[in-house]
């Protein structure tokens, strides 16, 4: 062998394939999932149709005609009809989207931020401060989510703020016990005994270790509870508890549209329609989710 020969490098080996990181692989298994995707794709359009109605609504959603009243679908200019005061249908699901979508993720929202620290607190230290919180959660517990909601609203009056408060009320405990049941499981592992026997404090503990392991759980559960808050939201409207007239909503425009489900059915069954698709695609997207994620409740 010469000395230049001898000078050179040795050739490095082919290095070995780097493994996917986990969200690549939820992206994936997503990406496999027709069922999921198109949901998700449904939703994205109830979103972006809601976002934008002021550009999309072909009519102005207060303006009244008497003389266009209960028009059915495919009426000349009012392609989904009109509802029981002459105002354009289709204006008025754009918009009553863009309220029935507020009043079901802000609860949610909110119920993840209340329900979650409070689990990840009763969790975390246990003992006396356990005993509290998740007490107190069970006694909100004792009564059914529909009738806990209405006796709130009822408390505090209709309107959008209270019906969102009621419902924030509604979702706290589950969301709170959750939090406590997945932060007690994370925190008897060992990592988080090596974290602690570092010295590290309490906060640390939880921002670093607890929180990446116990958001999954939390917000996939949480995810779950859209459609319920969807549904209740419209139930709170329905009965008068949730989203004041005139505004558009589709809960409040069942109520005012019920009498003319002898007239009109079809126009009149359009806000349901939304609702149970909304529904029944932010469960079947949260399944989806769950299974991506591996993620057991």
């Amino acid at each position: 062998m010469s000395a230049t020969a001898a000078k050179l490098p040795a050739t490095a080996g082919p290095k070995p394939a780097r493994s996917p990181g986990y969200w690549t692989k939820v992206g994936r298994r997503l990406l496999r999932d027709p069922v999921t995707m198109g949901c998700l794709a449904v939703l994205l359009a109830i979103v972006l149709a809601a976002v934008f109605a002021d550009v999309l609504a072909p009519a102005d959603p207060y303006k009244a005609s008497m003389i266009r009243r209960l028009k059915p679908i495919g009426f000349p200019n009012h392609p989904l009809g009109t509802d029981e005061l002459g105002r354009d249908m289709l204006t008025r699901l754009l918009y009553g989207g863009r309220m029935s979508l507020v009043m079901g993720i802000v609860p949610v929202l909110n119920a993840l931020v209340i329900g979650g620290l409070l689990g990840i607190v009763a969790g975390f230290f246990g003992g006396r401060l356990n005993m509290a919180i998740m007490r107190t959660i069970d006694v909100l517990y004792a009564f059914p989510s529909v009738l806990l909601a209405v006796a709130i609203s009822g408390a505090l009056g209709s309107g959008l703020t209270n019906a969102i408060v009621a419902l924030t009320i509604v979702f706290v405990p589950p969301l709170a016990r959750i939090a406590e049941t997945v932060t007690t499981q994370v925190r008897g592992m060992d990592f988080v005994d090596a974290a602690r026997a570092s010295g590290a404090g309490s906060l640390t503990i939880i921002r670093v270790h607890l929180l990446p392991n116990v958001l999954g759980p939390v917000f996939v559960y949480a995810s779950s509870l859209i459609s319920v808050s969807i549904i209740l939201a419209s139930g709170l409207s329905f009965l008068g508890l949730g989203v004041e007239p005139p505004r558009a909503e589709w809960g409040l425009m069942l109520n005012t549209l019920r009498q003319a489900i002898y007239v009109q059915p079809w126009v009149a069954v359009l806000p349901g329609a939304l609702i149970f698709l909304t529904s029944i695609c932010c469960n079947l997207a949260s399944d989806g989710l769950r299974t991506a994620m591996e993620v057991k409740l």
